[in-house]
């Protein structure tokens, strides 16, 4: 019955969501209390929303002020020299554009930490897209494919996730998993330029369809407000020291970030009148924002504190045949591809994985066998509404939710077989 609960919830919330019938806020809100009050919790689903949304406060404390952070430094001029290095680089080729977007995710994705990439790549390569008139949806899907990867080394949440739930050393994980990474990540090089070349396509067929008549400026987005960087150097230091001490754990990340934007929004606009100007035109976004990602703390609240979310996956295990056992490291692959759309990284490493490696156990299959299989589904794993970060991508490119979906699933979905083929090809979960 719960699981039938669980599944109705998100089914019902995807479906309004993408479908635009109900706004995202509404929807995390409004379905899992019906349901909730379907499977008879009553009165204490107020406890269940309450617990979630204090779960997710530190990650809604750590947006706000890394958008405000990134604002300033991107009014600032501290891309400036940056985005002008890649547009002498890619030009208005928008196959060159694409896939040096996947690049510069590649690279600002390293340290895993994807909030970093998000913001330095949408401020980075949107007002190039604006610019040549190159769908920006393209850049959330760069993020979401490429982000999930990195996201795979020893440093990644989901890696030391795996480790710490199946008590196998990191490295037993992550090593035979570098030669699927670099495949899958090759495969990303390849989707941008496929890509690339369907927009130029697009774009080309727009211009000759327009006609001569066609203005400048209904063929392409406003041009790029070019910024003169002030306190470069300063900002570049102060941006490094964030990033490092994020890396060496000095404090956690919010508490990082608004030390941060304290000290970059007085240094770069001392004038308290001058600061409330600057920021107030971003106040929707950060309004919005938060009301998003308390939402989606309300509604995993709910999930997790009735056992939706244990019943969901139990029921998803439990429909494995048991002749299908030494092939559990495939079907946990597998399965690591819904789970992780209905799941939380925590709820999936620390609920779910501990099931399937005991139940590989069983078939012969070693642990970090199954560690590996559970990094597989994590590109699907970006797209979840579950999630905060697709809300953060969304608002910062203006669209919705549901776009955004809509145009990804079907890469995600790919990269993850692209992955469990790379990893299967290169004996990362071997073949029984």
């Amino acid at each position: 019955m719960l699981a039938l609960l669980g599944f109705a919830t998100i089914g019902l919330f995807i479906a309004l969501v993408m479908t635009n019938r109900l706004s995202a806020v509404a929807a995390l809100i409004l379905i899992p209390v019906v349901f909730g009050l379907l499977g008879g919790f009553g009165f204490g689903l107020g406890e269940m929303m309450v617990k979630g949304i204090i779960q997710t406060a530190p990650t809604a404390v750590m947006l706000v002020f890394a958008l405000l952070y990134f604002l300033i430094m991107y009014e600032a001029g501290l891309f400036e020299p940056f985005i002008n290095g890649i547009l002498k680089l890619v030009g208005d080729d928008p196959v060159k554009i694409v896939v040096g977007t996947a690049v510069l995710v590649m690279i600002v994705g390293f340290d895993g930490d994807g909030a970093t990439a998000v913001l330095i790549t949408i401020s980075s390569m949107y007002p190039i897209y604006r610019r040549v008139g190159i769908n920006p949806l393209i850049i959330a899907l760069m993020l979401g494919l490429i982000n999930p990867l990195m996201n795979w080394l020893p440093w990644g949440g989901p890696a030391a996730r795996a480790a710490i739930s199946l008590k196998v050393d990191v490295a037993d994980i992550v090593g035979p998993m570098i030669p699927a990474l670099i495949i899958s990540l090759v495969a990303t090089l390849i989707f941008a330029y496929y890509l690339g070349l369907s927009e130029r396509r697009r774009l080309a067929g727009l211009a000759v369809a327009s006609g001569p008549e066609l203005e400048e400026h209904d063929l392409l987005p406003r041009e790029r407000k070019v910024i003169t960087p002030r306190n470069f150097w300063f900002n570049l230091l102060l941006t490094v020291g964030m990033m490092g001490s994020l890396a060496a754990g000095l404090a956690p990340l919010p508490a990082l970030v608004m030390v941060g934007f304290a000290i970059a929004v007085t240094v770069n606009l001392p004038n308290i009148k001058e600061q409330q100007e600057r920021l107030k035109p971003h106040g929707a976004t950060v309004m919005m924002l938060v009301t998003l990602v308390l939402a989606a703390g309300a509604f995993t609240g709910i999930l997790d504190e009735t056992g939706m979310v244990k019943a969901m996956a139990d029921s998803l295990i439990s429909v494995v045949p048991e002749s299908w056992g030494p092939f559990f490291g495939y079907i946990s692959a597998l399965l690591s591809m819904p789970l992780l759309i209905i799941l939380s990284t925590d709820a999936f490493y620390f609920g779910v994985l501990p099931i399937l490696g005991h139940t590989g156990a069983a078939h012969g299959v070693a642990p970090e066998v199954i560690a590996r299989a559970g990094l597989i589904g994590m590109p699907m794993h970006s797209l979840s509404p579950l999630i905060a970060p697709i809300y953060f991508v969304a608002s910062l490119l203006r669209t919705d939710v549901g776009s955004l979906q809509r145009f990804a699933w079907p890469w995600t979905i790919a990269l993850s077989f692209v992955a469990l083929i790379a990893a299967a090809l290169t004996g990362a979960i071997p073949f029984p």
